[in-house]
């Protein structure tokens, strides 16, 4: 079942995506954080370590929102992060905070549609999603969008929230995504559907099997994934797998 934010719309789930997050553009890094506990630093962070061992060059971020990720990404020493993203308020955003850490000639950040992307084949080492692939229209065509512009052997590297499974982690985390975060998110961003969406995204997101089946599907190999924070989110990890013939 397909999730859009705006229900009464009638607009492609990718329009009201880049709609949704041009509106709160201005409040996303502070609800982020706020909402989180500062939480978000950490998965983050944890993500970008698993691309130590690959010492990747050339980096593509997707659903890159206000660059977070890409910043991130500093740390492995690459020579460019491209960072992709539907939305030009997040975009906006980002290229400020990459200016202010005079990190422009590293990171370049561009519209774009992460199902549909501009590079040639086998153009870069990794790509890294943070909490963007719940957002695609099609995940299944994004996936395999990705797997095209990987390298060969190339990684993938996801980070996304699920549903915590276990008592009483679960039955917290459903009330507070379901009842407090949208309260919160509605009185700070002043849209009342963002955070409601969010929400409902997870649930409907793959489970952390049928996601590495369908990561599998797309020619992704060596899938695996990790947990954390009692399963609020989880880190998939794969690679691109070599076509023979």
């Amino acid at each position: 079942m397909e999730v859009k934010p705006y229900k009464h719309l009638t607009e492609s789930k990718k329009n009201q995506v880049a709609s949704m997050f041009n509106a709160i553009a201005g409040k996303y890094d502070f609800l982020n954080h706020f909402l989180s506990l500062g939480i978000d630093k950490y998965w983050r962070k944890k993500t970008i370590e698993l691309l130590k061992i690959s010492h990747p060059r050339i980096i593509l971020d997707l659903a890159t929102g206000t660059g977070d990720l890409a910043i991130a990404a500093v740390k492995l020493n690459p020579e460019k992060i491209i960072g992709v993203d539907l939305s030009e308020g997040m975009l906006l955003i980002g290229k400020s905070k990459i200016e202010k850490l005079h990190l422009q000639e590293l990171i370049i950040l561009q519209k774009g549609d992460s199902e549909n992307l501009i590079f040639p084949d086998n153009s870069f080492d990794a790509v890294t999603i943070a909490f963007g692939v719940r957002n695609f229209e099609n995940i299944e065509s994004g996936l395999k969008e990705i797997n095209r512009v990987l390298k060969p052997d190339g990684t993938l590297v996801i980070l996304e929230f699920s549903m915590p499974r276990k008592f009483p982690v679960k039955q917290l985390y459903h009330n507070y995504f379901k009842i407090i975060l949208p309260l919160i998110g509605k009185l700070i961003s002043k849209d009342s559907s963002a955070y409601t969406y969010l929400y409902q995204s997870v649930q409907a997101f793959p489970d952390q099997d049928n996601f590495s089946t369908l990561l599998t599907q797309c020619g992704f190999k060596k899938v695996k994934y990790k947990s954390l924070t009692f399963g609020i989110v989880n880190i998939f990890q794969a690679e691109k797998s070599i076509q023979k013939g």
